[in-house]
């Protein structure tokens, strides 16, 4: 690819279910995250977001609860998805994003794995700051997975104003069937699409500006490739950089930032690469 992507990998933990609380990118620089909630009062909490317009900290449970809380006091509950989803292991609630303009919008979207292990992407209208209204729900996009690990799960919306969505390789060890390097598949890639239109046949429009749009044999979705796990991943404020921590197999783990340019097409390298130790790479 002409593009290239900074790729810092790290040796850690390469398990690839820890579950910790782990922050979203504000809509707002520090909105919401001024309170304290009590770790004791969650059931496997792994994400915490700020809602535009509110000072509370929303936490994502792995069960399928969003739940609010300020000062250290629940004060609501967002939504709860829990009979929706199977819960456990690398599945369940994954990801939050509010849309940029859910102060007048009152959207949102989840990402969370069904009961048959399928990856959804859905939508949801909270009007007025209130809850997530169960009969509002739009499915926008749908992923089988072939294992029940590597789901990817977070969701971000760019600059731009597209919603990016991370996932995984399908699952097993060592992506066996070579889903990250294929085009053809949406799994082991970070996908970007515009949840404001709809294109013929899709819950949402492809933006023109995608990189494999002019490919027959590509997905149009497709932003980067290359990806094992990307289980949490945040723009930057400053200078909207794009930082991806990508969950290693072995030895290593992967921090990946890359600028819009940069990450446009760029592949990241999984599963062609097993690199050992501390690097950094360039992958092309």
């Amino acid at each position: 690819m002409a593009a290239a992507a900074a790729a810092l990998l790290l040796t850690g933990c390469t398990s690839g279910d820890s579950r910790g609380v782990t922050p979203a990118t504000p809509t707002r620089s520090g909105e919401g995250l001024g309170s304290t909630v009590a770790l004791d009062r969650l059931s496997d909490p792994l994400l915490v977001a700020a809602r535009p317009g509110d000072d509370a900290l929303y936490v994502v449970e792995q069960g399928g609860r969003i739940r609010a809380f300020r000062d250290g006091r629940e004060v609501a509950q967002l939504l709860d998805v829990s009979d929706l989803t199977d819960a456990g292991g690398e599945r369940g609630l994954l990801g939050l994003a509010f849309h940029p303009d859910h102060e007048s919008n009152g959207l949102l979207y989840v990402n969370f794995t069904d009961r048959s292990g399928a990856t959804n992407v859905v939508e949801y209208r909270a009007p007025d700051g209130g809850p997530a209204i169960p009969e509002s729900a739009r499915v926008v996009l749908r992923v089988g997975q072939p294992y029940s690990n590597h789901n990817g799960g977070d969701l971000a919306f760019g600059p731009d104003g597209m919603l990016y969505i991370g996932l995984g390789d399908g699952g097993s060890g060592g992506d066996p069937e070579n889903r990250a390097q294929d085009l053809g598949s949406l799994l082991g890639k970070m996908l970007r699409i515009d949840v404001d239109g709809r294109d013929p046949g899709r819950e949402y429009r492809i933006p023109p500006d995608n990189p494999f749009v002019d490919r027959r044999d590509a997905r149009p979705e497709i932003w980067a490739l290359g990806l094992r796990n990307p289980w949490r991943y945040s723009f930057d404020p400053v200078g909207g950089a794009l930082w991806i921590g990508d969950v290693g197999q072995g030895d290593v783990e992967e921090v990946d930032r890359v600028t819009a340019d940069e990450g446009s097409g760029a592949n990241f390298g999984w599963s062609r690469f097993k690199d050992p130790g501390n690097t950094i790479r360039v992958a092309a």
